[in-house]
């Protein structure tokens, strides 16, 4: 198939061409096909303007000039920038380069002709060019019609080279080009066909045609994307029988009635949907989506009485000993009183204490099993496992999630449990391949955590306020973005903070370090030993940010808090606020920026993790924190799944029903295949 060919194969791309195409991504000629352009960067020669008729209002304006010379300087906090005026007969202006992008610009000589895209604002002396995207001029780029496209460059590549051998490309896709979507959709959505949308995205008649291009495609990779997972959830999830549980009866009624507190309206919706999930014949695949504190384990508790009440055995892993060990406890007062018998198994166990427990689990004297990834191991064999529950899915990969579902000879109900939030679109994305159950706010008796923000001047006063909570036999974190002092970051590290600390205000106070790199059994002790209350101050990193539970822990400090983005800050600031006492949050400021200071006010004024996890994707960029990669999904090249959410919601409706349809599976893995290939791992090797 010529679209999976390699470059080469195309006039004019050679052995050193395809190495600069490969730093793109840029493999076969299909992936040249699918190097869209930048987003909003089509250069419309209709719309070239004279520098003096460039308005100077932020907008991104075209036009022509004539380098006139380059400098170097530093701007605002010491950024590096490159500014290159340019003229035409009408006028000069100044064009502004940051970061990799000025040693571009250094190069260019006076005379250079250059066609210039930009944002334009007033500056001193002349116009002021900013987020600018330059290319050289020639005569036939000067005489070029139409709207064209701009792509991202690597290595010696020019636009003028992409866009000829893009040229190629679609001449060989008009000879012979599959269409990537069942024609039944591309009706229904009424969406250009693949290769009008091609042409169209790449060179486009008008911007009508464009828009149209664009969505087809953005559409597309959702869909395909949509398929995948729901592909891959029958594939791995229905090739058992699965487990049809009874509606409730005496034992749940009983940990019902035994619980300290009542169910929240939002507990109770999703206990309801897990609860109908276990009763179908089919397996639940469900996640469960709490924010910080909102009560997830105690409906899990629920969920595992509901097994033992139908006669089979439930799990519980857990990342961390001391967070399984958090769960065995929580779960034995919720269940043991009801009579259900519940096992801890961690790697640090005893080998004869854990001979009996594995013995008692194969026999069935063991209802309820909480673990950490020792309940992986090949010897931990169920009598009847029907319910699998994982707590911080995040920490384990799908792979880990399918060894433990198959310690069943049915397809055991799957619950995930996960404290990060994520807005119910993205999480079609990132967790496709479950249904998903949202609980917010907080069980009753818990006060909100009262957030604060200072910067370096107030340092002295923020740990005078430490040693008063722990003189008043409360506990405290330290959070720090760095393990140890770096020359390139300036940032404060847990290591010095902990010295200065040891040595300063809490000499007197037992303290102690915790960072990633110490040992696992190491990290373990430190983090017993402060919720024993045997340590009052933990100085650490962001190992801390999932699963311990002290209740008596009421401060947080986090030092150079602009580092950390505001998901992340909110799930640190859970850590504390967990028993009936008023807890504090402090984040220390390492800069008086405005820009900062307002993200981290963000916080203050919320502690609601769903719209402080968009609020952190509208600033960082979904991207970033949440990776499609870790999940084991492909990297998106045109959608976006914040900015494309409406469309996520209909791929998936529309791959439920195409997928429905008699014979449709085969035909929707070679779509999904020919679109991500490779890039689709979590398919493809299962």
């Amino acid at each position: 198939m010529w679209w999976q060919e390699p470059v080469t194969i195309l006039k004019g791309v050679g052995a050193k061409t395809a190495a600069d195409l490969a730093l793109a991504g840029i493999n076969t000629v299909g992936d040249l096909l699918e190097y869209y352009p930048r987003q909003e960067a089509y250069i419309d020669y209709s719309r070239l303007q004279k520098i003096k008729e460039l308005a100077m209002d932020g907008s991104r304006q075209i036009f022509k000039g004539e380098v006139c010379s380059a400098r170097s300087g530093y701007g605002a906090h010491g950024k590096n920038y490159t500014a290159v005026t340019v003229r035409d007969e009408t006028a000069y202006a100044t064009l502004y380069f940051f970061s990799y992008q000025r040693y571009k610009a250094q190069k260019l000589k006076p005379g250079q002709e250059l066609l210039i895209m930009g944002r334009v604002r007033p500056g001193r002396t002349a116009k002021s060019v900013s987020e600018c995207i330059i290319q050289e001029m020639d005569g036939q780029e000067a005489a070029a019609p139409g709207i064209m496209p701009v792509y991202p460059l690597t290595g010696k590549l020019t636009q003028n080279n992409l866009r000829k051998w893009i040229r190629l490309a679609l001449a060989k896709a008009a000879e012979d080009l599959p269409e990537s979507l069942p024609p039944s959709v591309v009706k229904k959505c009424k969406l250009p066909d693949r290769l009008t949308a091609l042409k169209n995205i790449h060179f486009p008649p008008n911007w009508q045609a464009l828009r149209e291009a664009k969505a087809r495609f953005v559409f597309e990779e959702l869909f395909l994307l949509q398929c995948g997972l729901l592909y891959y959830r029958r594939q791995s999830h229905d090739t058992r029988q699965g487990i049809k549980h009874g509606a409730a009866g005496e034992l749940l009624a009983k940990v019902r009635a035994g619980l300290p507190f009542s169910l929240t309206e939002q507990q109770e919706k999703a206990w309801q949907e897990i609860s109908l999930d276990m009763q179908d014949v089919h397996p639940m695949h469900r996640i469960l989506q709490g924010d910080v504190g909102s009560g997830k384990t105690v409906i899990s508790a629920l969920a595992l009485a509901k097994a033992v009440e139908n006669g089979f055995q439930g799990c519980i892993m857990a990342p961390t000993e001391i967070l399984a060990a958090q769960h065995y406890e929580t779960l034995q007062s919720f269940l043991e009183p009801a009579g259900v018998r519940v096992g801890l198994l961690t790697g640090g166990m005893r080998a004869k204490a854990r001979r009996e427990l594995l013995l008692n689990l194969e026999l069935g004297l063991v209802d309820v099993l909480v673990g950490t990834h020792a309940l992986l191991e090949e010897d931990v064999r169920f009598k009847h496992l029907s319910l699998a529950v994982t707590d911080e899915q995040h920490r384990f990969g799908v792979e880990q999630r399918a060894r433990l579902t198959n310690k069943s000879e049915y397809a055991p109900d799957v619950l995930v449990m996960t404290a990060t939030p994520i807005p119910r679109t993205l999480a079609l994305t990132v967790y496709g391949d479950l249904d998903i159950s949202l609980m917010k706010g907080r069980p009753p008796g818990r006060k909100p955590v009262q957030t604060l923000c200072y910067n370096e001047q107030k340092r002295q006063e923020v740990y005078a306020g430490l040693l008063r909570q722990v003189q008043a036999g409360r506990q405290a974190y330290v959070v720090c973005p760095l393990i140890e002092h770096s020359e390139q970051l300036e940032a404060r590290s847990a290591e010095s903070v902990y010295e200065e600390l040891k040595s300063g205000v809490l000499k007197n106070v037992n303290c102690a370090l915790l960072h990633g790199r110490m040992k696992g059994a190491e990290k373990e002790a430190l983090m017993q030993g402060f919720a024993a209350g045997e340590i009052s101050v933990l100085v650490t990193t962001t190992v801390i940010e999932v699963g311990v539970n002290v209740p008596n822990a009421t401060l947080m400090i986090v030092e150079n808090a602009e580092r950390f983005g505001l998901a992340q800050l909110h799930q640190l600031r859970g850590r504390v606020g967990r028993g009936d006492k008023q807890s504090y949050c402090v984040l220390l400021a390492g800069t008086d920026t405005p820009e900062a200071l307002a993200r981290l006010a963000v916080l203050h004024d919320s502690e609601d993790g769903f719209y402080l996890a968009e609020k952190d994707m509208e600033q960082r960029g979904a991207g970033q924190l949440f990776g499609l990669r870790q999940h084991g999904l492909p990297d998106l090249r045109i959608a976006d799944i914040m900015r494309d959410t409406e469309t996520i919601v209909q791929a998936r409706k529309l791959a439920v029903e195409e997928l429905a349809k008699p014979g449709a599976m085969q035909e929707i893995r070679a779509l999904v295949e020919m679109q991500f290939g490779e890039r689709f791992k979590m398919i493809f090797n299962t």
